[in-house]
């Protein structure tokens, strides 16, 4: 009885010592820039405002309804470039996130999102995350 008794308290001590580990997300990114958009960044910024930002929040820090992309996930040797304009193509399934699928952004040429990738990645260096 002595044995069970001091098992199950090593194993409550095991749990009660892991499970902050566990529950623990990724780290938060540095505070999104504080400073101007660069000049020639400002477009981007629009596009991304007007395309984006309902989902993935003014600043890309994310919403209710999608992802940060400013988060190491999203730095450029995870997903590159190209990634981001399949996904303004053609959508994309969830796959890091449980906010569901991704629509395709019709309202954006690759044009735009050439501008909104340079956007998001002067975001991304701004937050340490590359």
């Amino acid at each position: 009885m002595k044995i069970l008794r001091l098992s199950g308290i090593a194993v409550l001590l095991c749990v009660v010592g892991v499970a902050p580990a566990c529950s623990q997300g990724e780290p938060a990114p540095k505070a999104v820039a504080t400073g101007a958009v660069p000049a020639e960044l400002q477009t981007g910024e629009a596009k991304f405002k007007a395309n984006c930002s309902a989902c993935h929040g003014v600043g890309g820090v994310g919403t209710s309804q999608g992802p940060p992309l400013v988060h190491k996930i999203y730095e450029p040797n995870h997903h590159g470039d190209a990634a981001f304009q399949r996904a303004a193509a053609n959508g994309v399934k969830a796959h890091h996130w449980e906010f569901g699928n991704m629509p395709k952004i019709d309202a954006a040429t690759p044009e735009d999102v050439d501008q909104i990738i340079k956007y998001v990645r002067w975001l991304q260096k701004q937050a340490g995350i590359f």
